[in-house]
């Protein structure tokens, strides 16, 4: 017996997947997750530290670590990375100043060897605010066409109005769960692109 084969049958028992919230400071990281747990999102401070989460979906344990952006507390993010299964890149749609920041981030990130293979889901929050970038601009400003080492979408949403985040957290549940315990969901996105697609 191999040892994924194993590490996949004890990952079946629990059913658990870790998933590590990532993203410039203000992106709307703790708001998104403070929605999808039905949760007051009209007080929130920037997250000086972390924040961890425990949602059940379909059958799923998700294990999530929220985790400040600001650029002081970017270096800490490695230690987080060990057993992480997915990673939500969440992106301001309305904060186009900041896109190279971003974009060098998120690429410094998946060369990790501790990422290697985890599902990557970026959320393009912010889509109610006028002015905010396509999923287009999105992806190509981060340049995620370029990504071949993660299967990756770039979901639109809103952690105001809570439009397209379960939507999102769907898809990137049934691709973790297709890669750990082969009863995923068939993904039924568009545009599909060296491993990435725009929902």
């Amino acid at each position: 017996m191999g040892l994924l084969t194993i590490i996949r049958k004890n990952k079946a028992k629990s059913k658990e997947i870790r998933i590590l919230f990532l993203g410039l400071d203000n992106a709307g990281k703790t708001t998104i997750l403070k929605k999808l747990n039905d949760e007051n999102i009209s007080d929130i401070s920037p997250t000086l530290g972390f924040n961890i989460k425990t949602l059940i979906r379909d059958g799923y344990t998700l294990n999530i670590w929220d985790v400040g952006g600001q650029r002081t507390l970017r270096p800490y993010w490695r230690n987080y990375f060990e057993s992480t299964d997915a990673v939500v890149w969440v992106v301001d749609s309305s904060d186009r100043m900041r896109m190279d920041d971003c974009q060098s981030e998120l690429k410094g990130l998946l060369k990790e060897e501790r990422l290697a293979g985890a599902t990557l889901l970026v959320f393009a929050n912010k889509q109610d605010l006028q002015g905010s970038m396509s999923l287009e601009e999105i992806r190509d400003a981060l340049d995620l066409k370029s990504i071949i080492s993660h299967r990756w979408i770039v979901h639109p949403c809103s952690a105001y109005t809570g439009k397209g985040l379960e939507k999102g957290m769907n898809w990137l549940i049934n691709e973790v769960a297709g890669r750990l315990y082969w009863s995923g969901i068939l993904s039924t996105t568009t545009s599909t692109n060296q491993g990435g697609a725009i929902s």
